[in-house]
């Protein structure tokens, strides 16, 4: 059976394979080109140090990661597509805060977007997400 931080990170990818019209991938390199209706990136981030509670023995995680969302640039109106986008993301996130019952809270934050460049692709525009995830363990690596 996965661990807890594994079962919570592939049901927060799979909140995000609900946002309409994109494409969700975990941990994927940015690519030359990206789907019409965009891409959504989850990046696993850093479980951080966990506080220790004991008898019995429970780790208490505030698991940081990011959701980077991409667009292909070229149209008048990226900004608005982008905003769509992110307006998506933020519905499906909340629609399961607790991930199924797997964590205590989900959390995000204001996007930071740019225009991303890479050699010899066309021109990207994306943001990226803060997302906080609260949950408990029983062990640090399960």
């Amino acid at each position: 059976m996965p661990s807890i931080r594994e079962q919570i990170l592939s049901a927060l990818l799979a909140r995000l394979e609900t946002v309409p019209g994109a494409t969700a991938k975990r941990e994927a390199p940015l690519p030359e080109t990206v789907p019409a209706g965009g891409l959504i990136i989850l990046r696993d981030g850093d479980p951080g140090d966990p506080e220790v509670v004991l008898s019995p023995v429970t780790y208490l995680w505030e698991h940081q990661t990011e959701i980077e969302i991409i667009l292909q640039r070229g149209q008048d109106n990226d900004s608005a597509v982008l905003d769509a986008l992110l307006m998506a993301v933020g519905n499906a996130l909340s629609t399961d805060r607790s991930l199924g019952g797997l964590a205590e809270g989900l959390y995000w934050g204001a996007p930071k977007t740019s225009g991303l460049a890479i050699d010899g692709a066309a021109a990207l525009r994306g943001a990226m997400v803060p997302v906080t995830i609260h949950y408990s363990s029983p062990d640090p690596l399960g």
